[in-house]
């Protein structure tokens, strides 16, 4: 089983995974990536690294229990896809906590607000295949517990649920 844990940076991804009872490999991809130099340079207007995804896919070729963990998972073939989702306010709001730029925070917020992260999962992946988990005012624990019954199958798939286009 491959499982991608993905959503909008702020959403509480790397939080839910640290947590998650699950017997398999968590890879946080963006650690893997600036530690085995897997970037193919990088971005100075978002102070990041552009990710090589076929570098990524070759070095998780030969894994195959692993739940990956980064805004950047649901690019990579995986049997399941969650999309961690947050209140746009909250979500720039938890942004700003840790530092990040005003910049940074809105253009996330607005990205969360847009779907676009579950657009992409979708795309990709197909709605039989995304679940969609909102970590809006929840303790890490029961997303924790809501990304166990995922990768168990003891949730149906649910992309879009979430609807924060209130927020625009």
């Amino acid at each position: 089983m491959r499982v991608a844990v993905t959503g909008t940076p702020g959403t509480g991804k790397t939080t839910a995974t640290d947590r998650a009872d699950t017997d398999l490999d968590v890879v946080h991809l963006n650690e893997l990536i600036r530690e085995e130099g897997l970037a193919t340079g990088e971005d100075d207007e978002r102070d990041s690294l552009v990710a090589d995804l076929e570098a990524v896919e070759t070095r998780l070729a030969d894994r195959e229990d692993v739940l990956v963990e980064s805004h950047l998972a649901h690019h990579l073939a995986v049997d399941r896809v969650v999309v961690l989702r947050c209140r746009p306010a909250e979500l720039r709001e938890r942004l700003l906590d840790r530092g990040e730029s005003e910049a940074k925070a809105t253009e996330n917020a607005e990205a969360e607000a847009l779907d676009v992260v579950l657009s992409e999962a979708v795309d990709a992946h197909g709605l039989d295949s995304v679940y969609e988990i909102d970590t809006t005012d929840r303790s890490p624990e029961a997303v924790a517990a809501d990304l166990e019954a995922a990768i168990a199958g003891r949730r149906e798939p649910s992309a879009g649920e979430v609807d924060f286009t209130d927020h625009l």
